[in-house]
């Protein structure tokens, strides 16, 4: 696979988000957790050295799984996680995103996971509100777990142009995870500056959401005709379109399933030229 880097790790640019490892809701544990277990190490064994996932998915069940099924982990697996919200007894996603709820984040995800740093952690904005010193605040805390050895890398997470540009007046930032797709496409210009930046952008939902969204995405007339053409899938041209919009994009695709595990890591191999991209920009303008 091709690779990019994020912070001090070299990654396959199709990795795997662990997220759809639970139950409904991304709450409770899974149907099975022989299965889950399985796609976890099947994506080790074929290649997958990127794994996203946060202490409040489940909360606790996936972190729980990759540890069971991974620990001790391979050299060069990058694991990234997230803070910024807890879950409720019922479910409902909450903030936790004061300074000390952040550093209690990290080291939840350290404890579950059973490592003693992580390659980066990214802080999720819980709402709209611009770049302030709440904001500083948040970045002062995430620094401060860095330079004390508990991440190697700072992300963002929900941002805007102007987060990123104040963070990075600050800190270094390793990567940025915004919802992308498609049908999405809000993002473009903190995509284009995680670029100039050499800042890997992980597009979260990358095959739209709700469903409705990405049945329209499936069923529209040049995806079909262009997973035709390369006999792939709906679902891995709407991938490989993201692959090919720029070298710093980095696809954590979520799974409980091993054939679209498999569909998903095959995805690096589709070469999307300029005319596709073009077909696809049209149809999606």
């Amino acid at each position: 696979m091709t690779t990019f880097r994020l912070g001090r790790f070299s990654v396959a640019r199709v990795g795997y988000g662990a997220m759809q490892l639970t139950g409904p809701g991304v709450f409770g544990p899974p149907a099975s957790r022989d299965d889950a277990i399985a796609v976890l190490r099947t994506a080790v064994e074929i290649g997958v050295n990127h794994i996203d996932t946060a202490e409040y998915y489940g909360p606790r069940v996936v972190n729980e799984l990759i540890r069971e099924a991974l620990h001790p982990y391979p050299g060069g697996l990058a694991i990234v996680s997230k803070v910024g919200a807890r879950r409720d007894d019922a479910g409902a996603v909450l903030p936790y995103d004061e300074p000390d709820e952040l550093r209690r984040g990290i080291e939840d995800n350290l404890r579950t996971l059973r490592v003693d740093r992580l390659a980066a952690v990214n802080l999720r904005l819980m709402d709209d509100s611009p770049p302030d010193g709440r904001f500083d605040a948040q970045l002062a805390a995430m620094a401060t777990a860095r330079d004390e050895g508990l991440i190697d890398g700072i992300g963002l997470s929900n941002v805007s142009l102007a987060h990123l540009r104040r963070a990075l007046a600050v800190t270094e930032i390793v990567c940025v995870q915004n919802s992308f797709s498609l049908l999405d496409r809000a993002s473009m210009p903190v995509l284009q500056e995680c670029a100039r930046h050499g800042i890997a952008f992980v597009p979260y939902v990358p095959l739209g959401w709700p469903r409705d969204r990405r049945e329209a995405i499936f069923n529209n007339p040049a995806v079909d005709r262009l997973a035709r053409l390369h006999q792939a899938t709906p679902a891995q041209i709407a991938l490989a379109w993201l692959l090919a919009l720029s070298p710093n994009v980095l696809l954590i695709p979520g799974t409980a399933s091993l054939r679209h595990l498999r569909e998903n890591l095959a995805v690096d191999r589709i070469e999307l030229d300029r005319d596709a991209m073009n077909q696809l920009d049209s149809a999606f303008a």
